[in-house]
């Protein structure tokens, strides 16, 4: 984009990559955010939406709702660019968010919560079939806790290339540390939100039930979330500041999960408290915990850095709250409009009979696991 157009509600150049051979890294960087994003509802409202639901929310949610948002926060011509990208940045420094809390993670996360409001819980969750509520919730539970670890840690990797690299370029000693302390953070934030979100949820599995389980679940979704929080920061916070934001991330996975629980709203994967708390939090904490060396060497700018660092300054964390209310108006009221009409339309979810059976079955043509021989290999033979 071109600074010289001034403010502008969406990319209006370039279209099909036509003429932009310089930006092509760009345009790669941003395919994969729309992917990730995508993949965030996914499994919110896995087992009861439909297939043709999946392709209609992602079109409109990648194709406009995400770059509205991104080209706010990443394009000169943005509203929310910060100094390194814009000459009139918002309140004198725009919004901080180097790799994508809010754009990314808080998108698909408000997305995902409006999507299981419309749809509503899978069949038996929260009521019984006569409608009545239930005591407490019915547990679907996974498969797998090998697979489940399998894609924590995939996906952990992965975020070495979602975080440092979205410096873009390590061609310079300077440009190598900001990338090196964003894979530090990265690392710090992960590990220490599983170890908080894992020992909390031991503590309080203690105190209902008086004895000691270790929730992987809750580790592994606590290790996510604090790498989404971190998403945002990871590249101004100092290491000891990545390491709190990861504990506050376990304990904000915790409360979010158990909210949703509470207001009977059911996300299959808990992608909202991962994605839409955590990147919340990380927007904001970026206000809070942003160091003045690592701002400048970061997006070489050198005032309002984070409140924690000049107390008398709320520039920084006001522009990062006014964020997190832009992506929770924008995203909430197009995918509330766009979703409520394809519920309206009954192009939302799956015949209640087919829900029943199993969308592997009634959809996909097969079960994803065949159970029966498993169990037939199990059973000795008869002499």
């Amino acid at each position: 984009d071109d600074r010289s157009k001034g403010k502008t509600f969406i990319g209006n150049t370039n279209f099909f990559l036509m003429n932009d051979d310089g930006n092509l890294h760009i345009w790669f960087f941003q395919f994969a955010f729309a992917c990730a994003l995508s993949s965030i509802v996914a499994g919110t409202i896995a087992e009861r939406c439909k297939m043709s639901a999946y392709l209609f929310y992602s079109t409109f949610l990648a194709g406009f709702v995400y770059p509205v948002v991104a080209h706010s926060f990443w394009s000169p011509n943005g509203f929310l660019a910060n100094g390194s990208a814009t000459d009139n940045p918002l309140l004198g420094v725009g919004a901080i968010d180097l790799a994508g809390s809010g754009p990314v993670h808080m998108t698909g996360g408000v997305t995902a919560l409006v999507m299981a409001i419309i749809l509503g819980p899978r069949k038996g969750r929260f009521y019984d079939d006569k409608g009545v509520a239930l005591l407490e919730p019915k547990e679907f539970t996974s498969h797998s806790a090998a697979l489940q670890f399998l894609g924590t840690f995939a996906l952990w990797f992965g975020w070495y290339g979602f975080n440092p690299g979205s410096t873009i370029t390590i061609s310079s000693d300077s440009q190598g540390n900001v990338a090196a302390l964003a894979a530090v953070n990265t690392t710090l934030a992960a590990s220490s939100a599983a170890i908080s979100a894992m020992f909390t949820s031991t503590l309080i599995e203690y105190r209902i039930s008086g004895r000691y389980t270790w929730d992987t679940t809750a580790t592994m979704n606590g290790c996510l979330t604090g790498l989404v929080a971190v998403t945002a920061g990871c590249a101004t916070v100092e290491p000891w500041a990545g390491f709190i934001i990861g504990i506050f991330a376990g304990w904000f996975y915790l409360a979010g999960s158990a909210l949703l629980l509470k207001l009977k709203i059911d996300d299959a994967v808990d992608a909202i408290p991962v994605h839409m708390v955590g990147g919340m939090w990380g927007v904001i904490a970026t206000g809070l915990f942003t160091a003045p060396r690592r701002l400048e060497a970061a997006f070489g700018m050198t005032e309002h850095v984070g409140w924690f660092y000049s107390l008398g300054d709320f520039t920084l964390l006001g522009v990062q709250l006014i964020s997190c209310l832009w992506i929770i108006a924008w995203t909430s009221a197009t995918m509330g409009i766009y979703v409520w009409v394809l519920n309206m339309f009954g192009m939302l979810r799956v015949d209640p009979l087919d829900e029943e059976r199993g969308m592997d079955i009634s959809v996909h043509g097969g079960p994803a696991y065949n159970l029966d021989e498993q169990k037939d290999l199990k059973e000795p033979t008869s002499a």
